[in-house]
């Protein structure tokens, strides 16, 4: 990456972390806005949008070999308009992009690089290219060289399918809103079979190499399960979760999560750290808890929380967002060990016990693939030797506890320190979650913290004349104007999750805010579902629905789930039709491709189902209220809600008598509660007890 010593460009003055890795570069960058496309069309020269993020191996690995490059530079500056695109402050405009390219190439990936017109209609994209031809490809300069031609020599060709191109694009990725709601159990029992289908039942997981968590698979197949009596899929989910948890895709040292692994069986990672997988894995540890009762899933949900705590938390509460697969220049070499320096670090009886433990040798499990000097010998830390001995416990703990203090004076991985909405708002309902099924004080803390910050540094509350706005992206004392649904769908969703941990009243006035104000903004009162981007987003070729569940569940899915529960628990139908119409958008998906919207199957999953209601009537401060929460949250039911009798809560809650001495559980379905409860034992029966499992015909 570029240093700081050299010509900065004019990203130097951009508050993202990635644009600022390319401010010293000889390219001429622009950041997406006004001033680039005012220039390509007034110098009437093409558009080349290079997107990417600051954590991301192979944009570094472009970087050095070509945007530093003299030669590449000179050339882009003379004959093109560059702009630098951070796709974590901008989804929407990495969505539009990724989706041409995976359109006309079949694959996508980042760095992702597009040519564009001056108004803005891609014709040519791809991710890597080398700075050299080789496999068959051009290098990136003969590229440049062949649009720089057929820009001056057959530009009407171009532009041409420039046009045909974007109305390609545009009916691949606009829904049909006429589509009928969907039946309901078909979907869901064809979703998980298609999943389980996937499964790998000797590593775990879904799919072959490279293999990604993707926690939104397993978090719906233990809704399938529980709906469909199917326990395959539960043993599925927890197979998987456990070989993820020793293999080293998981930091056995520090806590948390790498990005994927490369090969099938989780050993060697990708190793830069995502907040947004990390939050979502420790929801789907602790869900895993719940169903298997085994303490080591509750354990692998507290180690991550704790490492996002120590290492990605900002000093007044807020996430940062990733840390890098690269130190030094090295992708790995913050995290792997060579057998000699543990022999030489530890006593031979430690030694040992740690190599027995995670698998160390001479040769290594990771090949170091930078030039010209790649590492040899390395081992990523992966759990070989399931149990230790009783007498080795302590002497395994010493040498751990030795390698965390080497590994601490070694170069950090770069940190990306920007704090995104959306991806916050995951981890908040993570922390939350924690906090509720564990019963940890830290994880609260942590949870209430994260809010906080939020609240005062990303957040506009609503006036006279406005619902309240939520900005997406702050970083050293400045916040971005963009607005996006990811941010105010997954805020709602912790807010929510945090709302029924506690029961404080003032989460629920703030999650009713933001759903109106996500309503107002997104919300397609015509075709259904939600926009990723505000209506009054400048320089978008096109407003897109989200619908994938990738790496990230989708904003349509997540806001879908989050208006469902939230209209449970405020007698709110406006939300539940919204939510119901957004699933009906989205019913040839849901039918056809199931595997590719999982989140989405499981908002699906809960509008089908009426939801218990857990209505604990009395201060929501006192012990009493706390000890009845802790059982309502030690059950795995997807199909409730929990909800106090103040704040802006179902009218109907809050005319439940209540008890002077101790707060009383209304246990509901529909219109029918049974008799209050003090009894924890009777909140859990009711909440375990299932109807028999749903046939899908």
């Amino acid at each position: 990456m570029s240093s700081a010593s050299e010509q900065r460009n004019r990203l130097a003055t951009e508050p993202s972390p990635y644009l600022l890795q390319h401010a010293g570069n000889p390219v001429d960058w622009f950041p997406w806005g006004d001033e680039a496309f005012a220039r390509a069309r007034a110098e009437d020269k093409p558009l080349f949008v290079s997107i990417g993020y600051s954590t991301c191996h192979w944009c570094h690995v472009m970087e050095r070999e070509t945007f530093e490059n003299q030669a590449v530079g000179a050339y882009l500056n003379e004959h093109f308009i560059s702009i630098k695109v951070d796709r974590e402050e901008r989804p929407d405009v990495d969505k539009i992009h990724m989706s041409f390219v995976q359109m006309t190439t079949g694959g996508g990936g980042w760095p992702l690089n597009v040519f564009l017109t001056p108004d803005l209609q891609p014709f040519y994209g791809g991710t890597y290219f080398p700075p050299e031809a080789k496999h068959g490809r051009p290098s990136f300069l003969t590229l440049l060289e062949r649009i720089v031609d057929l820009w001056k020599t057959r530009r009407d060709d171009l532009v041409a399918s420039a046009v045909d191109l974007t109305a390609r694009l545009r009916e691949m990725i606009v829904q049909d809103p006429d589509n009928a709601f969907p039946t309901g159990p078909r979907e869901l029992h064809g979703g998980g079979q298609t999943l389980l289908g996937e499964f790998d039942p000797v590593n775990g997981g879904f799919g072959g190499a490279p293999k990604f968590p993707r926690p939104s698979q397993p978090l719906y197949l233990l809704r399938y399960a529980r709906r469909f009596g199917d326990a395959e899929a539960v043993q599925a989910v927890l197979t998987t979760c456990d070989r993820m948890a020793a293999g080293g895709i998981r930091d056995h040292l520090g806590g948390g999560f790498a990005r994927y692994s490369v090969d099938e069986r989780w050993l060697v990672p990708h190793f830069e750290k995502m907040l947004y997988d990390n939050a979502q894995l420790t929801r789907l540890f602790l869900e895993a808890f719940l169903v298997s009762g085994e303490n080591r899933h509750a354990e692998v949900a507290r180690d991550i929380l704790r490492y996002v705590a120590r290492d990605m938390t900002h000093p007044e509460g807020g996430f940062y967002s990733a840390e890098d697969a690269d130190s030094e220049g090295k992708e790995g070499r913050f995290y792997c060990w060579t057998q000699a320096e543990l022999s030489g670090l530890l006593s031979p009886e430690a030694f040992n016990v740690v190599a027995a433990r995670f698998g160390i040798t001479a040769k290594g499990n990771f090949i170091d693939h930078s030039d010209p000097e790649p590492l040899t010998g390395l081992n990523v830390l992966s759990l070989v030797q399931a149990e230790v001995a009783e007498a080795d416990r302590g002497l395994l703990e010493e040498s751990l506890a030795a390698m965390r203090e080497v590994r601490s004076r070694r170069v950090r991985p770069h940190l990306d320190d920007k704090i995104l909405a959306s991806w916050n708002g995951m981890m908040l309902g993570a922390c939350a979650g924690a906090f509720a099924i564990l019963g940890d004080d830290e994880f609260r803390t942590l949870a209430e913290r994260n809010l906080a910050f939020v609240q005062e540094h990303l957040w506009e509350p609503p006036t006279p004349e406005t619902r309240g706005t939520l900005h997406h992206r702050w970083r050293e004392g400045h916040r971005d104007s963009v607005q996006l649904l990811d941010g105010y769908a997954h805020l709602l969703t912790g807010v929510i999750d945090l709302y029924e941990a506690t029961l404080d009243p003032s989460h629920l006035t703030f999650a009713v805010q933001l759903a109106d104000a996500m309503m107002e903004r997104f919300y397609d009162p015509v075709g259904g579902g939600f926009w990723q981007s505000g209506a009054d987003t400048p320089h978008l070729l096109m407003r897109v629905k989200e619908d994938y569940d990738g790496a990230e569940p989708s904003g349509n899915a997540v806001a879908s789930l989050a208006l469902l529960r939230l209209s449970a628990i405020c007698a709110r139908p406006d939300w539940r039709e919204a939510a119901e119409k957004t699933l009906r958008l989205f019913a040839q998906k849901l039918h056809q491709t199931p595997q590719v919207v999982p989140f989405l199957l499981c908002a699906l999953d809960f509008a089908l189902q009426e939801p218990k209601r857990v209505v604990i009537v009395g201060d929501w401060l006192c012990g009493s209220t706390r000890a009845l929460l802790n059982h309502a949250h030690g059950v795995f039911e997807p199909h409730r809600v929990i909800l106090g009798n103040h704040g802006p809560v179902d009218p109907f809650a809050q005319t439940l008598p209540a008890d002077e001495e101790r707060s009383l559980a209304y246990l509901c379905t529909g219109s029918a509660c049974q008799p209050p409860t003090r009894e924890g034992s009777v909140v859990r029966e009711f909440l375990r007890n299932t109807p028999p499992p749903e046939s899908p015909y």
